[in-house]
């Protein structure tokens, strides 16, 4: 994934800049810029969608706004999970407000039976099951996302 994403940025003047959304990407971002061949910049935007519970309440709070302008740069954003896609929706179409030069996503997980809204996924790991997974930056209630690998979660 980072070999293609180098070669789809290589040529452009500035840094490419990864939006990550906190705080689950964190670790899938840091990761994947460790093998990125090219400059990049760091941005992150936090939403909430979850609450205390597995399900989505489908209704996204933005928590935490982009701090660099971003108008008339390329932005990556950076997702650790995709499932119903209403709050990669919100995010994507709250970013494009912004006026990138362009907005591509890349996302470790994708939960494709899930999806209530489609998203453009420009980059993607794997496809995975409807389960409750957690680990590597994932959560359950701010708990297991240290975990180094992603796990399903018993029960959820």
């Amino acid at each position: 994934m980072a070999a293609e994403i180098s070669a789809d940025y290589g040529k452009v003047d500035r840094p490419l800049i990864l939006l990550s959304v906190l705080k689950g990407s964190v670790v899938f971002a840091t990761d994947l810029s460790r093998s990125l061949t090219i400059p990049v910049n760091f941005d992150y935007v936090a939403v909430s969608s979850y609450g205390h519970g597995t399900e989505s309440s489908g209704h996204v709070q933005l928590l935490k706004d982009l701090t660099m302008d971003i108008e008339g740069r390329d932005v990556l954003m950076v997702e650790d999970i995709i499932d119903t896609g209403l709050t990669t929706s919100f995010l994507f179409d709250h970013v494009q407000r912004h006026r990138p030069a362009s907005l591509k996503l890349c996302v470790l997980l994708d939960k494709t039976e899930r999806r209530v809204k489609p998203v453009p996924i420009a980059y993607k790991g794997f496809d995975i099951p409807n389960q409750f997974v957690v680990g590597y930056g994932l959560d359950y209630d701010e708990l297991y996302r240290n975990l180094r690998a992603v796990h399903i979660l018993e029960g959820g």
